[in-house]
Formats: C-alpha cells, sequence, structure tokens
C-alpha cells in the first residue's frame, strides 16, 4: 500500500511510520521540519514532505495515488474557533480530500480525553463526554470520521455513498524514546523531571495513586498497522497498556536504575482512590490479539531519560 500520513514524525507517528514502512508499504509523511528526521529516509519507501495541516492543495497533491490515510498530526489553538480552525477544520479538510482522491483507508488518531470524565470499566461504547477544547477538537473529529457515510457532489443531487473505510484509534498515555537521536519524545515532562531529580540528588515529588496504563510509542505503532492492513470500518479501538502503573513505582524505578542516587521519593496525598479507574483495551486483543502488559517498556525509557539528565547536568 501506498499511506499518507501527517504528523508521522511526531511522538506516535515515528513510530507508526517505522511499523507502516517495516511490512513494506510506501509512506509518505507530512511533516513541518522534515530535515530533522533525515535517518528515516534510510529505509528507502519513506519519504518527507515539508508541510502543515493546512495546506490542502499540498495534500491534494501527495494524497493522490495513496490507497490510506493516516492522520496523527496535532493542529492547536488557544480558544474555540482557531482550535476549530487548526485541527477539525484540518482533519476534516483531509477526510473529503482522502475520499475524493478514492483513498481506500483512513485512520484518525483520537484521544482517551475525547470520552471526558473517567468511569468504571470505560470502553469503545462509552458515550463522549468532553472536557476542554482538546477533548472536544478530539470528539468531534471523531463524530465527522465516523459519520462521513455519504455526501451530496451538488445541491439536488443524489448523495454519493462514501467507499473509504475510516476507522479511530483512541491512544492513552503515550511515551516515546526516540528511534534514533534528536528523534521526538513526549510534550509530558513527568518522566524528564524524575530523571532529573534522580540525578541531581533532589526529592521527587509525586502525587500519591497517581498513574495510568502507560504505553510506549512503538507498542501502539503495531496497533496502527494491524488496523491498516484489515478491512474493518467504523471502528474505534483504545489503545493502552492493559496494566496501571503509577508514578511512585516509575520513580522507584528510576532510582532502581541509579543506585547511587540519594533521592528520595515524596508522595502528596490529595485523597486519590487507591483503585483505580481503568479503561478496557480487550477489543484490541479480541480483534488483533495485541496486548501491552508489563514494566520492560517502561523501564528502558526510565533508562534514556537518566541518560538525557546526566548529559544535561
Amino acid at each position: 500500500m501506498k499511506v499518507f500520513i501527517t504528523g508521522g514524525t511526531g511522538c506516535i507517528g515515528q513510530y507508526v511510520t517505522l511499523a507502516v514502512a517495516e511490512r513494506g508499504h510506501e509512506v509518505i509523511v507530512l511533516s513541518r521540519t522534515p530535515d530533522k528526521y533525515a535517518p528515516m529516509l534510510g529505509m528507502g519507501n519513506i519519504k518527507i514532505v515539508k508541510g502543515l495541516m493546512t495546506d490542502y492543495e499540498l495534500m491534494k497533491e501527495y494524497v493522490k495515488g495513496c490507497d490510506a490515510v493516516i492522520s496523527i498530526a496535532l493542529g492547536w489553538g488557544n480558544e474555540p474557533v482557531s482550535m476549530l480552525t487548526n485541527d477539525t477544520l484540518a482533519t476534516v479538510n483531509l477526510l473529503e480530500i482522502a475520499e475524493k482522491a478514492n483513498v481506500g483507508k483512513f485512520i484518525f488518531t483520537s484521544s482517551t480525553a475525547a470520552m471526558g470524565h473517567n468511569r468504571p470499566d470505560m470502553d469503545e461504547t462509552f458515550c463522549n463526554m468532553p472536557l476542554n477544547l482538546y477533548s472536544s477538537t478530539k470528539a468531534a473529529i471523531e463524530a465527522y470520521v465516523l459519520g462521513f457515510s455519504q455526501y451530496f457532489p451538488e445541491a439536488g443531487q443524489e448523495a454519493k455513498k462514501v467507499t473509504m473505510k475510516r476507522n479511530v484509534i483512541r491512544p492513552g498515555y503515550t511515551y516515546a524514546t526516540p528511534c534514533f537521536d534528536g528523534g521526538t519524545t513526549q510534550l509530558d515532562s513527568r518522566f524528564r523531571d524524575i530523571a532529573k531529580a534522580v540525578v541531581n540528588n533532589e526529592p521527587i515529588k509525586i502525587t500519591k495513586h497517581d498513574g495510568t496504563q502507560f504505553l510506549s510509542a512503538e507498542q501502539i505503532g503495531k496497533a496502527y498497522a494491524a488496523l491498516l492492513e484489515s478491512d474493518l470500518n467504523e471502528e474505534v479501538f483504545l489503545a493502552l497498556a492493559a496494566n496501571y502503573v503509577t508514578w511512585e513505582r516509575v520513580a522507584e524505578m528510576a532510582l532502581e536504575e541509579a543506585p547511587e542516587s540519594t533521592s528520595k521519593i515524596e508522595l502528596e496525598d490529595k485523597g486519590w482512590d487507591s483503585t483505580p479507574m481503568m479503561y478496557s483495551v480487550s477489543k484490541l486483543k479480541r480483534v488483533f490479539g495485541l496486548e501491552f502488559t508489563g514494566e520492560d517498556e517502561i523501564r528502558k525509557h526510565v533508562k534514556w531519560n537518566l541518560e538525557m539528565a546526566k548529559i544535561q547536568k
């Protein structure tokens, strides 16, 4: 397949690009800073194009002839209209461009944030209840992607059926050890903050019972590749690890990897329940046989952050 990916050099995107390319597909990546990702070009079947999500004419040019589109890029905005323009409108434009170019498959990267407040045993059937502009944007795009089953080419004409298969992946907290020097990691700083504290022998301040179902970008890349090569349509998949890991445990791993450190963990008790609210990932396992558990990947990321903290000390 020939696959067009927006955000294919970002935290999640770098590993999605590699996962798709390693399976023999031809990949075109839209990136704001293509020169930074020259190592990806060594695979031969990856092309990186400089552009933004709002460069619609450019995307029309490169989407033409593609078999699939994977939308990962996020266009940010600080207010409702700018968020709508930079992300929702941009992604819906890409959706329409893909259908009119006869692309066969479209995968949109949403977020567990679209679902809103944590509720017990949340799965793909739960109603989205957005809490902020970011989650509202993701939920709105999901609705467009899944609801784009027909359109009217001209006023008064009969509706045209959309043949493009459209699916959604909802990642949770996804971290990334860059796949090459200078690559991208997650924006959230908590792994870095823990590593910095350990290296500098400072207190590690953690909220008691705080944690999540951490998933590495390398792991989630496998989920995208599986969905890409399926014939599914109008499906949503939660993509997280099956187990819950606390930030306290992450800090303990960092101390285990740096036994010379004199840092101590300081827990702030905010009254959070010790029983976590979990997202169900049974659908990912049932459909694709994918289940991500264990702490090995987290430990590798902890080690990388400690190395970076030592360099920057």
